[in-house]
Protein backbone atom coordinates (compact mmCIF):
# COMPACT_ATOMS: atom_id res chain seq x y z
CA UNK A 1 0.00 0.00 0.00
CA UNK A 2 1.75 3.77 -1.13
CA UNK A 3 0.69 6.56 0.35
CA UNK A 4 -2.27 8.36 -1.41
CA UNK A 5 -2.12 11.96 -2.21
CA UNK A 6 -5.76 13.97 -2.80
CA UNK A 7 -7.04 17.53 -1.85
CA UNK A 8 -9.93 18.28 0.49
CA UNK A 9 -11.91 21.55 1.45
CA UNK A 10 -11.68 22.62 5.73
CA UNK A 11 -13.26 25.95 6.45
CA UNK A 12 -13.42 27.47 2.90
CA UNK A 13 -9.44 26.16 2.67
CA UNK A 14 -8.03 23.09 0.51
CA UNK A 15 -5.37 21.56 1.93
CA UNK A 16 -3.46 18.93 0.43
CA UNK A 17 -2.60 15.08 2.09
CA UNK A 18 -1.09 12.40 2.16
CA UNK A 19 -2.60 9.43 3.76
CA UNK A 20 -2.18 5.88 4.30
CA UNK A 21 -3.34 2.65 6.27
CA UNK A 22 -7.07 1.84 7.67
CA UNK A 23 -7.45 1.85 11.96
CA UNK A 24 -7.57 4.66 14.72
CA UNK A 25 -6.56 7.88 12.80
CA UNK A 26 -3.04 9.36 13.62
CA UNK A 27 -2.30 13.29 11.99
CA UNK A 28 1.21 14.20 11.97
CA UNK A 29 0.82 18.15 12.05
CA UNK A 30 4.33 19.52 10.49
CA UNK A 31 6.26 22.73 11.34
CA UNK A 32 8.23 25.36 9.93
CA UNK A 33 8.96 25.85 6.85
CA UNK A 34 8.12 21.96 5.65
CA UNK A 35 5.23 19.87 4.43
CA UNK A 36 3.51 16.54 4.87
CA UNK A 37 7.23 14.88 3.18
CA UNK A 38 8.85 15.78 7.11
CA UNK A 39 6.80 12.44 8.25
CA UNK A 40 8.22 10.70 5.47
CA UNK A 41 9.78 7.81 7.95
CA UNK A 42 6.56 7.67 9.65
CA UNK A 43 4.41 6.72 7.78
CA UNK A 44 5.40 2.96 7.31
CA UNK A 45 5.85 1.91 10.87
CA UNK A 46 2.44 3.37 11.98
CA UNK A 47 0.78 1.76 9.35
CA UNK A 48 1.81 -1.89 9.81
CA UNK A 49 1.36 -0.88 13.54
CA UNK A 50 -2.40 -0.37 12.39
CA UNK A 51 -3.09 3.38 11.86
CA UNK A 52 -4.52 5.17 9.76
CA UNK A 53 -2.03 8.04 9.05
CA UNK A 54 -2.75 11.37 7.34
CA UNK A 55 -0.51 14.29 7.10
CA UNK A 56 -1.70 17.60 5.79
CA UNK A 57 0.49 20.40 4.13
CA UNK A 58 -1.32 22.52 6.62
CA UNK A 59 -2.48 26.21 5.96
CA UNK A 60 -0.38 28.50 3.95
CA UNK A 61 2.27 25.56 3.19
CA UNK A 62 3.43 23.79 0.33
CA UNK A 63 0.65 22.49 -2.00
CA UNK A 64 -2.38 23.64 0.42
CA UNK A 65 -4.50 26.73 -0.25
CA UNK A 66 -2.63 29.86 1.42
CA UNK A 67 -5.41 32.78 2.33
CA UNK A 68 -3.81 36.11 1.78
CA UNK A 69 -5.14 38.21 4.54
CA UNK A 70 -2.36 37.84 7.53
CA UNK A 71 -4.89 37.18 10.10
CA UNK A 72 -6.54 34.12 8.51
CA UNK A 73 -3.40 31.99 10.51
CA UNK A 74 -4.51 32.55 13.87
CA UNK A 75 -3.94 29.48 16.06
CA UNK A 76 -8.03 29.84 16.27
CA UNK A 77 -7.89 29.58 12.39
CA UNK A 78 -5.00 26.13 12.59
CA UNK A 79 -6.98 24.49 15.07
CA UNK A 80 -10.29 24.96 13.35
CA UNK A 81 -8.55 23.72 10.14
CA UNK A 82 -7.93 19.89 12.12
CA UNK A 83 -11.07 19.97 13.72
CA UNK A 84 -12.83 20.33 10.24
CA UNK A 85 -10.17 17.90 8.66
CA UNK A 86 -11.02 15.05 11.54
CA UNK A 87 -14.66 15.13 10.59
CA UNK A 88 -13.56 15.63 6.78
CA UNK A 89 -12.41 12.40 7.17
CA UNK A 90 -14.94 11.05 8.20
CA UNK A 91 -13.54 10.46 12.03
CA UNK A 92 -15.07 11.52 15.14
CA UNK A 93 -11.24 11.90 16.84
CA UNK A 94 -7.78 11.16 16.39
CA UNK A 95 -4.40 11.36 17.77
CA UNK A 96 -2.55 14.56 17.03
CA UNK A 97 1.56 14.38 15.97
CA UNK A 98 2.89 17.56 15.90
CA UNK A 99 6.42 18.88 15.29
CA UNK A 100 7.81 22.79 15.21
CA UNK A 101 5.05 25.13 14.53
CA UNK A 102 2.93 21.41 14.42
CA UNK A 103 3.39 20.99 18.03
CA UNK A 104 1.48 24.14 19.30
CA UNK A 105 -1.61 23.56 16.70
CA UNK A 106 -1.76 20.06 18.33
CA UNK A 107 -1.33 21.12 21.81
CA UNK A 108 -3.83 24.02 21.12
CA UNK A 109 -6.16 21.34 19.80
CA UNK A 110 -6.26 18.85 22.65
CA UNK A 111 -6.45 22.17 24.86
CA UNK A 112 -9.35 23.58 23.00
CA UNK A 113 -11.27 20.23 21.73
CA UNK A 114 -10.55 17.56 24.65
CA UNK A 115 -12.91 16.01 23.08
CA UNK A 116 -11.82 15.19 19.71
CA UNK A 117 -8.35 14.31 20.90
CA UNK A 118 -7.17 10.71 22.77
CA UNK A 119 -4.14 11.27 22.96
CA UNK A 120 -1.46 14.54 21.69
CA UNK A 121 2.90 14.05 21.04
CA UNK A 122 4.41 17.41 20.81
CA UNK A 123 8.04 16.95 19.33
CA UNK A 124 10.41 19.94 19.82
CA UNK A 125 7.71 22.56 21.22
CA UNK A 126 6.43 22.10 24.75
CA UNK A 127 2.91 23.04 25.60
CA UNK A 128 2.48 26.41 27.09
CA UNK A 129 -1.04 26.92 27.57
CA UNK A 130 -3.07 28.55 26.06
CA UNK A 131 -1.20 30.55 23.40
CA UNK A 132 1.59 28.17 23.11
CA UNK A 133 4.05 30.94 22.27
CA UNK A 134 5.13 34.10 24.60
CA UNK A 135 3.97 37.63 23.01
CA UNK A 136 6.65 39.27 21.12
CA UNK A 137 6.98 42.00 23.83
CA UNK A 138 8.80 39.26 25.84
CA UNK A 139 11.08 38.04 23.29
CA UNK A 140 11.75 41.34 22.28
CA UNK A 141 13.29 42.05 25.93
CA UNK A 142 14.93 38.25 25.84
CA UNK A 143 17.10 38.57 22.52
CA UNK A 144 15.91 41.89 21.26
CA UNK A 145 15.25 43.46 17.71
CA UNK A 146 17.16 40.59 15.75
CA UNK A 147 15.29 37.46 17.07
CA UNK A 148 13.96 35.86 14.07
CA UNK A 149 10.38 36.27 15.49
CA UNK A 150 10.46 39.46 16.12
CA UNK A 151 12.09 40.16 12.08
CA UNK A 152 9.36 37.57 10.45
CA UNK A 153 7.39 40.51 11.74
CA UNK A 154 8.38 43.33 8.39
CA UNK A 155 6.30 42.58 5.57
CA UNK A 156 7.53 41.17 2.03
CA UNK A 157 11.31 40.80 3.79
CA UNK A 158 12.39 37.58 4.65
CA UNK A 159 9.54 36.25 2.16
CA UNK A 160 11.29 37.58 -0.47
CA UNK A 161 14.87 36.42 0.91
CA UNK A 162 13.92 32.73 1.32
CA UNK A 163 12.40 32.74 -2.10
CA UNK A 164 14.83 33.70 -3.80
CA UNK A 165 16.14 30.05 -3.64
CA UNK A 166 13.83 27.90 -1.94
CA UNK A 167 16.70 24.86 -2.11
CA UNK A 168 19.25 26.88 -0.68
CA UNK A 169 16.97 28.54 1.99
CA UNK A 170 15.79 24.81 2.92
CA UNK A 171 19.24 23.39 2.87
CA UNK A 172 20.71 26.15 5.25
CA UNK A 173 17.74 26.35 7.92
CA UNK A 174 17.50 22.33 8.11
CA UNK A 175 21.40 21.72 8.09
CA UNK A 176 21.94 24.86 10.91
CA UNK A 177 19.28 23.80 13.21
CA UNK A 178 20.32 19.97 12.87
CA UNK A 179 22.14 18.31 15.86
CA UNK A 180 24.86 17.92 12.42
CA UNK A 181 25.63 21.37 12.29
CA UNK A 182 29.49 21.40 13.38
CA UNK A 183 29.91 24.85 13.93
CA UNK A 184 27.48 25.24 16.76
CA UNK A 185 28.42 23.71 19.93
CA UNK A 186 25.70 24.37 22.06
CA UNK A 187 22.08 25.37 20.85
CA UNK A 188 21.17 28.90 21.11
CA UNK A 189 18.73 31.50 20.09
CA UNK A 190 18.22 32.93 16.13
CA UNK A 191 19.50 36.38 16.85
CA UNK A 192 20.35 38.21 13.68
CA UNK A 193 23.18 40.84 14.35
CA UNK A 194 22.10 44.49 12.39
CA UNK A 195 22.93 44.58 8.45
CA UNK A 196 22.29 40.99 8.45
CA UNK A 197 19.40 38.15 7.44
CA UNK A 198 18.95 35.29 9.31
CA UNK A 199 20.23 33.25 6.22
CA UNK A 200 23.38 35.25 6.46
CA UNK A 201 23.92 33.46 9.85
CA UNK A 202 23.42 29.99 8.01
CA UNK A 203 25.80 29.03 5.10
CA UNK A 204 25.53 26.12 2.96
CA UNK A 205 26.47 23.23 4.38
CA UNK A 206 29.71 21.66 2.29
CA UNK A 207 28.08 18.08 2.54
CA UNK A 208 24.29 17.07 3.65
CA UNK A 209 24.18 15.13 6.86
CA UNK A 210 22.43 11.40 6.12
CA UNK A 211 19.09 12.52 7.16
CA UNK A 212 18.59 14.80 4.37
CA UNK A 213 19.30 14.05 1.39
CA UNK A 214 19.81 15.95 -2.43
CA UNK A 215 16.40 14.51 -3.14
CA UNK A 216 14.61 15.28 0.17
CA UNK A 217 15.77 18.76 -0.30
CA UNK A 218 14.53 19.08 -3.53
CA UNK A 219 10.76 17.47 -2.54
CA UNK A 220 10.38 20.03 0.43
CA UNK A 221 11.63 22.88 -2.64
CA UNK A 222 8.67 21.68 -5.16
CA UNK A 223 6.37 23.08 -2.84
CA UNK A 224 8.09 26.65 -2.12
CA UNK A 225 7.91 27.90 -5.68
CA UNK A 226 6.79 32.02 -6.50
CA UNK A 227 7.32 34.81 -4.77
CA UNK A 228 4.92 34.53 -2.23
CA UNK A 229 5.61 30.66 -1.63
CA UNK A 230 6.65 31.47 2.07
CA UNK A 231 4.62 34.27 3.35
CA UNK A 232 1.56 32.01 4.18
CA UNK A 233 4.30 30.40 6.62
CA UNK A 234 5.72 33.53 7.79
CA UNK A 235 2.37 34.84 8.53
CA UNK A 236 1.75 31.94 11.35
CA UNK A 237 4.14 33.89 13.24
CA UNK A 238 2.96 37.05 12.34
CA UNK A 239 -0.05 36.20 14.66
CA UNK A 240 2.14 35.22 18.21
CA UNK A 241 0.44 38.33 19.50
CA UNK A 242 -3.60 38.01 17.95
CA UNK A 243 -2.85 34.46 19.50
CA UNK A 244 -2.07 35.78 23.05
CA UNK A 245 -5.21 38.12 22.64
CA UNK A 246 -7.58 35.25 21.62
CA UNK A 247 -6.82 32.97 23.46
CA UNK A 248 -7.08 35.00 27.08
CA UNK A 249 -9.81 33.50 28.15
CA UNK A 250 -8.67 29.63 28.16
CA UNK A 251 -5.48 30.53 30.41
CA UNK A 252 -5.32 28.37 33.32
CA UNK A 253 -7.07 25.53 31.40
CA UNK A 254 -4.84 21.82 30.87
CA UNK A 255 -4.34 19.34 28.34
CA UNK A 256 -6.33 16.68 29.27
CA UNK A 257 -5.56 14.11 26.78
CA UNK A 258 -2.51 11.54 27.10
CA UNK A 259 0.37 13.31 26.30
CA UNK A 260 3.97 12.78 25.07
CA UNK A 261 6.77 14.97 24.53
CA UNK A 262 10.10 14.48 22.57
CA UNK A 263 12.87 16.96 22.07
CA UNK A 264 16.60 16.54 20.75
CA UNK A 265 19.30 17.93 23.75
CA UNK A 266 20.59 19.95 20.53
CA UNK A 267 17.53 21.53 19.43
CA UNK A 268 17.29 25.25 19.17
CA UNK A 269 14.27 25.36 21.00
CA UNK A 270 16.43 24.05 24.17
CA UNK A 271 17.79 27.01 24.42
CA UNK A 272 14.76 29.33 24.64
CA UNK A 273 14.47 31.09 28.26
CA UNK A 274 11.55 29.22 29.79
CA UNK A 275 11.73 25.52 28.24
CA UNK A 276 13.63 24.23 30.73
CA UNK A 277 11.10 25.26 33.21
CA UNK A 278 8.32 24.04 30.98
CA UNK A 279 10.46 20.66 29.94
CA UNK A 280 10.47 19.79 34.22
CA UNK A 281 7.00 20.85 34.63
CA UNK A 282 5.41 19.32 31.61
CA UNK A 283 3.10 17.48 34.27
CA UNK A 284 1.27 20.68 35.26
CA UNK A 285 0.05 21.42 32.03
CA UNK A 286 -0.17 18.09 30.82
CA UNK A 287 -1.06 15.97 33.74
CA UNK A 288 -1.25 12.88 32.17
CA UNK A 289 1.72 12.71 30.31
CA UNK A 290 2.93 9.60 29.27
CA UNK A 291 6.92 10.05 28.52
CA UNK A 292 8.76 13.13 28.24
CA UNK A 293 11.71 11.87 26.01
CA UNK A 294 15.27 13.41 25.03
CA UNK A 295 17.71 12.77 22.33
CA UNK A 296 20.56 12.48 22.58
CA UNK A 297 22.73 14.53 19.93
CA UNK A 298 19.59 15.50 17.77
CA UNK A 299 18.97 18.95 16.59
CA UNK A 300 15.61 20.12 15.97
CA UNK A 301 14.34 18.21 12.64
CA UNK A 302 13.59 15.11 15.26
CA UNK A 303 11.78 12.85 13.43
CA UNK A 304 13.71 13.52 10.14
CA UNK A 305 16.96 12.74 12.42
CA UNK A 306 15.75 10.47 14.48
CA UNK A 307 13.19 8.54 12.80
CA UNK A 308 13.77 4.93 14.54
CA UNK A 309 13.99 6.60 18.11
CA UNK A 310 11.09 8.99 17.51
CA UNK A 311 8.84 5.68 15.92
CA UNK A 312 9.71 3.70 18.82
CA UNK A 313 8.38 6.56 20.91
CA UNK A 314 5.09 6.79 18.92
CA UNK A 315 4.19 3.49 18.88
CA UNK A 316 4.70 3.34 22.58
CA UNK A 317 2.74 6.32 23.08
CA UNK A 318 -0.41 5.04 20.94
CA UNK A 319 -0.40 1.89 22.31
CA UNK A 320 -0.98 3.21 25.54
CA UNK A 321 -3.42 5.45 24.51
CA UNK A 322 -5.17 2.49 23.00
CA UNK A 323 -5.05 0.86 26.35
CA UNK A 324 -6.11 3.18 28.26
CA UNK A 325 -9.41 4.39 26.02
CA UNK A 326 -10.27 0.93 26.27
CA UNK A 327 -9.95 1.00 29.67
Amino acid sequence: MTVRHRDVEVNGVRLHIAEQGEGPLVLLLHGFPESWYSWRHQFAPLVEAGYRVVAPDQRGYASSDRPEPVDAYTLLHLVGDVTALIGELGESSAVLVGHDWGAPVAWATALLRPDLVRGVAGLSVPPAPPAMLPPLSLARDRYGDGYYQIRFQEPGVADAEFARDPASTLRRIMFSASGDNPWVEEPRPWVVPEGMTLLDLMPEPDVLPGWLTKEDVAAFAEGYQGPDAFTGPLNWYRNIDRNNELLTAFRGRVVEAPALYVVGDKDVVVSLEGVDFLRANLHLVAPRVHANVTLAGCGHWTQQERPEEVNAALLDFLAHVEEVSVG
